[in-house]
C-alpha cells in the first residue's frame, strides 16, 4: 500500500486552498451494471471506499447521474462525517433513462437539479467542485459557446453552493470562455498513455496552475493493450496498469488521476502505482507508445 503522504505528490487547485494528492479514486464503477442501478455488493463498495479514504486518497470524482443516485448515496453512507480535508468532485450535464439511457441534461433548469440532486444525496450543503460535463461524440468535445451554462453554475457559486468551478469533455475555447466568467480549477478529459492529443495543452494549463483529471486513463471500458507497455510492466515487476498510471503521474506535475475500480485487490494495485519510479529511458519507450498520430485513431 501507498504511504498516505506520498500518493504521487500534492497539488493545490489554483486560488484555492484545497490540496489534493494526485493519486485520487473515480467512484464511477462503485453502482450496478453499466453504471445503472444498485451494485451487487453494496459492502464491497462502502469498503472500498473507506480503504481509499484510509489509505489517503483526499479526492474522490462522482456525479449524481452514476446510478443514478446510487454512488452518491453509497459515499455518504461510506464516508460520512466526511473527513475535513477530503474533496469530492462532481459533475452536471447528463440524466440516465428508466431504460439506462445517457442524456443530455444541459438546460440552466437541468444544471440547478443536478446541483440540489448532488447536495441532497452526499448529504452536504455545499458542493466541493462541479465540474459542467459537455456533450459531443464519445472522445471528442464538441466547439459551441458554454457562457450561458457556466454562468448558471458560477451565480450557484456566489449562492454558496459550489466553492469552486471545472469542466468536462471540453475544449481550449471552451476553457478559456469560462475563465471569463469565473475561475476554472480543473479540467477532466479523456487522456492516457495511447490517447495523447491535449499533451500541449496540458503544458498550458500547467502553467496557469490549473489541474488535468484524464478520465479513462486506463483506457476506459476497453483497457490499454500495448506489447511494449506489457514488456516495460514485466521488467519492472509491476502491471501493465499500474506503470500506465505511473507515466501519468511523471507526465506532468498538473494531472491528477482518479482510476476507479470496485475491487479492493485494484484499488491496492492503483495506489501502489504511485510509488513506481520510471527512468528516464523507459519514459523514452513509454512515450513513443502514444504518439500524436496513433492517438489520433
Amino acid at each position: 500500500m501507498s504511504d498516505a503522504n506520498n500518493l504521487g505528490g500534492k497539488f493545490t487547485l489554483p486560488g484555492t486552498d484545497v490540496t489534493l494528492h494526485r493519486m485520487g479514486y473515480g467512484a464511477m464503477q462503485l453502482s450496478g451494471p453499466h453504471i445503472f442501478g444498485p451494485p451487487k455488493d453494496r459492502a464491497q463498495a462502502v469498503a472500498v471506499l473507506r480503504e481509499a479514504v484510509n489509505a489517503g486518497v483526499n479526492h474522490i470524482d462522482t456525479s449524481d447521474f452514476y446510478g443514478p443516485h446510487v454512488t452518491n448515496q453509497i459515499i455518504r453512507e461510506a464516508l460520512q462525517p466526511y473527513p475535513k480535508e477530503l474533496t469530492i468532485v462532481t459533475k452536471l450535464g447528463a440524466r440516465r433513462g428508466e431504460d439506462g439511457s445517457w442524456n443530455a441534461a444541459q438546460s440552466i433548469e437541468d444544471l440547478q437539479q443536478g446541483v440540489h440532486d448532488n447536495l441532497r444525496n452526499l448529504g452536504v450543503d455545499v458542493l466541493d467542485v462541479v465540474n459542467l460535463r459537455l456533450m459531443g461524440d464519445r472522445f471528442v468535445p464538441k466547439e459551441e459557446s458554454i457562457e450561458e451554462r457556466f454562468t448558471a453554475l458560477a451565480e450557484l457559486q456566489r449562492k454558496g453552493l459550489i466553492r469552486h468551478l471545472g469542466l468536462s469533455h471540453a475544449t481550449p475555447a471552451q476553457v478559456e470562455e469560462a475563465r471569463k466568467i469565473a475561475p476554472v480549477v480543473c479540467v477532466q478529459n479523456h487522456y492516457n498513455l495511447a490517447h495523447r492529443t491535449e499533451d500541449a495543452w496540458i503544458d498550458a494549463l500547467g502553467k496557469d496552475g490549473i489541474a488535468y483529471v484524464p478520465y479513462f486513463p486506463l483506457g476506459g471500458f476497453t483497457p490499454l493493450q500495448s506489447d511494449e507497455l506489457s514488456a516495460i510492466a514485466a521488467e519492472l515487476g509491476a502491471s501493465p496498469m499500474q506503470v500506465a498510471l505511473a507515466w501519468l503521474l511523471h507526465r506532468a506535475d498538473n494531472i491528477l488521476l482518479i482510476p476507479g475500480t470496485s475491487s479492493l485487490a485494484h484499488l491496492r494495485e492503483n495506489l501502489a502505482a504511485a510509488d513506481l519510479v520510471l527512468a528516464p529511458e523507459v519514459l523514452a519507450r513509454l512515450n513513443a507508445i502514444g504518439t500524436p498520430a496513433q492517438a489520433a485513431h
